[in-house]
């Protein structure tokens, strides 16, 4: 399946060459088949530039950025093509992001989910070198030591698991609301209105993130849309640097639910069966 940037990319080129906008979603939905976008064009009761906004928006995901930009475009008369342009760079952008923090989340991702096997394998080894386990589901010490090296273990996935989602990085693409108060300019309308009209079409936080830009336009007198480009690419530099910063910290967090959980369980049933089969077996002297 074509990413979303990819197809955007292609939908800009299209528009760029003239096809008419339906006619150009039509060809980019119809070289995609996989995606559903074709049944949902062909469907779909508005065959406008609003109704593939409507379109747009029902596919979710980074389509819904892809909408909004649409959708402020066509509101102040920006050029489509170069504004799906942009939208494709920032989608493009932010997937190279997360795909840079994936492969480096890989290892140590993988590392921690081998491990916490660990446990297990204490199990295997005691039964390999022939060790009773009866005394282990017979005698209160060793049910008790089943039992915390099973809630041990879990938590220790849990944990895992938990630092791995911590360090990914957020959905959609940094910068986006600059991006899009970009876009809203270029269709030569003043601030207040392009801030209007990206609110109105669903990008609520554009006004708060765009604040300290705009400031510097108007004390500078620099034009603010390459300010505003400027900002939103140092946004997502930004963002694939914290975020490979944050799977290299992921490595040295993943040894504290080594340490607390995966080690302990380990002894509890690993080296538990093996002490109380010893001390079963051993004979008692009076």
């Amino acid at each position: 399946m074509t990413s979303v940037a990819a197809q955007v990319h292609r939908l800009a080129v299209l528009l760029q060459a003239g096809v008419a906008p339906v006619r150009a979603w039509q060809h980019v939905s119809d070289r995609d088949p996989g995606s559903g976008a074709g049944q949902e064009a062909s469907s779909d009761q508005d065959p406008s530039a609003a109704g593939i906004a409507e379109v747009m928006d029902r596919r979710g995901g980074a389509w819904r950025d892809v909408a909004v930009a649409w959708r402020v475009a066509t509101t102040v008369g920006a050029p489509l093509s170069d504004s799906l342009r942009g939208t494709a760079e920032a989608l493009r952008d932010a997937d190279q992001a997360r795909d840079d923090v994936a492969v480096a989340l890989a290892e140590p991702a993988t590392t921690a989910r081998v491990i916490s096997w660990l446990p297990l394998l204490g199990v295997v080894l005691v039964v390999a070198f022939g060790f009773d386990l009866t005394a282990m589901v017979t005698q209160p010490v060793g049910i008790g030591c089943v039992v915390a090296g099973a809630v041990l273990m879990i938590a220790a996935r849990r944990w895992s698991a938990n630092l791995v989602r911590r360090a990914q990085p957020a959905p959609g693409a940094p910068g986006w609301e600059c991006d899009l108060l970009a876009i809203a300019l270029s269709g030569g309308v003043s601030i207040d209105r392009a801030l209007e009209v990206c609110e109105r079409s669903g990008c609520r936080t554009v006004r708060e993130r765009a604040t300290g830009v705009l400031e510097l336009s108007r004390a500078s007198g620099a034009p603010a849309v390459e300010l505003l480009r400027a900002e939103a690419r140092d946004h997502r530099r930004l963002a694939r640097t914290e975020g490979r910063l944050r799977a290299a910290r992921l490595g040295a967090r993943l040894l504290l639910p080594l340490g607390v959980c995966t080690l302990p369980a380990f002894l509890l049933l690993g080296v538990g069966p093996m002490m109380l089969s010893v001390l079963s077996s051993a004979p008692v002297i009076f």
